[in-house]
């Protein structure tokens, strides 16, 4: 490596290894903890690359890209910055920023990308986006969080492809979010003042030659959620509303739970709607391949609780460990489920180990998944009556707290615990199909949203289109 490397960080520690390692490679370094030494040293010239932290005590390295790019159009700028977000990727993206990296960085990938940009010219940036603060609040609210390689390779996929006018094919088991990305894809985009559609069965009937999901969509985005499940009359179907969308038209983003690739090469999905649909592929991580990032998950969601008017609650270290030793089948979405309903029925301020253990027991036995060690098991003989199962949930409840009483509030509880997979079963049994559904359950349909809405479980019909 040939070049000055100008250094800007806070952290004696990352400064002084950045140092090192940067001159062996036969760099000369400048390093400093001010952003307004590393500006005074931009605008003198110095330096034929950056590497800068995000949050400085005098600064922040992301809202001074665009002067960067000002006094020097070819400088690259290599950010890094502890807020392992995908707001602060799609913010470096935005500002142009040669590369992101989140910390705790590995140093050879640093290095590697050091010496792409002291070969490279960096484009000129273009002028930053006046909405970035407003969708930095919009951001926050999505649980796209965690320092895992996995997501910060999805981070960065997503914030590169933002503006692209390719297709989008979203893939990923049920609950890892795919849905959340496919919103990020429009939020954060150019297209986010036109509307985001989710197309339906029915509208993939065309009308009129042009469908009215097209004209509903305009030039904003629409997406087709469960492709994969689609017959061979819908996906003729979708090939032909695609034939409508010509130029100028709405960005198409695509979701699926299985491996479209496969299902076309069995024959099972037209060659020529997947190569449609599959212009960027975005694999979601399942939540198995980024355990890491359980203990920020679910720190997000009971910030957003909190947020919401519920009560103020926090994780014990053991009950953090047992979030990690679960399998988490339903992935994100079954963990944002169980960390909600932790805190509406738990009377303390921190949660405990045997509340989790029964949280995630109840929730094992309703998805038939594998359970932490403390959980309860499954019934041994199939001929038990209800009555004797929950007896023996409720007693290995108490006996678990140790001779002390378990919190207040035991009574709603132990409903909640038992509604739960009751209506998750019955939703399941009867296809997502509410009404039947409540039928079945012998309960008013708007009782039954109630109780969904308030259980925070998520409905999804199961139909041969969509």
């Amino acid at each position: 490596m040939d070049g000055t490397v100008l250094v800007a960080d806070d952290d004696r520690t990352i400064r002084t290894v950045l140092t090192q390692a940067l001159t062996r490679a036969g760099c000369r370094v400048h390093a400093t903890g001010s952003m307004a030494t590393l500006m005074r040293w931009v605008e003198d010239g110095r330096g034929d690359a950056v590497i800068s932290d995000v949050v400085m005590p005098d600064g922040n390295g992301l809202e001074a890209l665009p002067q960067i790019a000002k006094l020097r159009p070819n400088l690259p700028v290599i950010v890094i910055s502890a807020q392992n977000t995908i707001m602060t990727a799609i913010q470096a993206a935005e500002a142009e920023a040669f590369d992101y990296l989140p910390k705790p960085f590995d140093l050879p990938d640093l290095m590697k990308r050091t010496a792409q940009a002291l070969d490279r010219k960096r484009v000129k940036a273009r002028s930053p986006d006046t909405e970035t603060a407003k969708r930095a609040d919009v951001a926050t609210e999505l649980p796209l969080v965690g320092r895992t390689p996995a997501m910060q390779d999805l981070y960065r996929l997503v914030a590169r492809v933002l503006n692209v006018d390719l297709p989008v094919l979203i893939t990923g088991e049920s609950g890892t979010g795919k849905s959340l990305i496919a919103q990020a894809l429009h939020d954060f985009s150019d297209r986010r003042e036109a509307p985001f559609v989710v197309a339906t069965p029915d509208d993939l009937i065309p009308s009129d030659g042009v469908n009215e999901v097209a004209r509903r969509a305009g030039s904003g985005t629409i997406l087709f959620d469960g492709v994969g499940d689609l017959d061979a009359e819908a996906q003729a179907r979708l090939s032909r509303l695609l034939d409508h969308l010509g130029q100028g038209g709405p960005r198409v983003l695509a979701i699926s739970q299985g491996d479209l690739a496969k299902a076309s090469a069995q024959g099972r999905f037209r060659d020529d709607l997947y190569y449609r649909l599959a212009g960027v592929m975005i694999p979601v991580p399942s939540l198995r391949e980024r355990l890491e990032d359980i203990p920020a998950l679910a720190q997000h969601f009971l910030a957003r609780a909190a947020r919401d008017g519920l009560a103020e609650r926090r994780f014990s270290a053991e009950a953090t460990e047992r979030l990690r030793a679960y399998p988490w089948p339903g992935n994100v979405r079954e963990l944002e489920n169980i960390v909600t309903r932790l805190v509406v029925t738990g009377g303390e301020d921190e949660i405990n180990t045997a509340e989790v253990d029964v949280a995630l027991g109840a929730r094992g036995g309703a998805r038939g998944g594998a359970r932490s060690a403390n959980a309860i098991q499954p019934l041994d003989h199939t001929d038990e009556r209800l009555t004797d199962a929950v007896a023996r949930h409720l007693q290995r409840y108490f006996d678990l707290h140790g001779g002390a009483l378990p919190p207040a509030g035991v009574y709603q509880r132990i409903l909640r615990e038992i509604e739960l997979p009751l209506i998750e079963i019955a939703l399941d049994a009867t296809g997502g199909n509410q009404a039947k559904c409540a039928d079945l359950l012998g309960i008013n349909r708007n009782t039954l949203r109630k109780k969904i809405t308030e259980l925070g479980i998520e409905v999804t019909r199961r139909r041969k289109l969509m």
